[in-house]
């Protein structure tokens, strides 16, 4: 079983760039997952891509939004010294068009396939419930997957860390 680092927090708070600190540690071939559902005419998501690209050692790979990420990762050659994972709320944005039963049992297989890997992974996520509950339903459903998701990556990292302000507080 190899570590799974986990690491959460809320928007801004530093989540992505202690991820690539810490990750640097695993060497140069690091795989980064880039998970998103991003309009190709945001422009302003565009821009986010581009910064978050910038932030990263050239000679990481880069896998966008992989639609079976435990399939991408096996396929990889030469393997990967550590995976990097950001993030889980783009990563359940992207498949919010199916059930939620369906969407857990994914997760559930790449949160295995993580534990089994030979190396390290770290995903990152948002913790999106902290404010008021959404007036919307479809909102209150996906804040809700994202808890969920959200525990059972806690439960089963052998590392977890809350990001506040850009400073990791260490929960497990």
């Amino acid at each position: 079983m190899s570590d799974l680092i986990f690491l959460t927090g809320p928007v801004r708070s530093g989540k992505s760039a202690r991820a690539v600190d810490v990750a640097r540690s695993w060497g140069e071939a690091v795989a980064f997952i880039a998970c998103y559902a991003a309009d190709p005419n945001d422009a302003e998501m565009a821009a986010r891509v581009s910064r978050h690209r910038a932030e990263r050692p050239a000679s990481w790979r880069t896998l966008e939004a992989p639609a079976d990420v435990p399939t991408a990762l096996a396929a990889l050659s030469p393997r990967p010294s550590g995976v990097l994972l950001d993030s889980v709320v783009t990563w359940a944005a992207a498949r919010f068009d199916r059930d939620d039963e369906s969407i857990l049992a994914e997760w559930d297989r790449l949160l295995e396939s993580a534990r089994a890997a030979p190396w390290p992974t770290l995903i990152v996520a948002d913790e999106i419930g902290w404010s008021p509950v959404p007036m919307d339903a479809d909102l209150r459903r996906f804040r809700d997957l994202c808890g969920w998701l959200g525990q059972r990556t806690g439960a089963l990292a052998t590392e977890a860390w809350l990001m506040v302000a850009g400073l990791p507080l260490r929960l497990k």
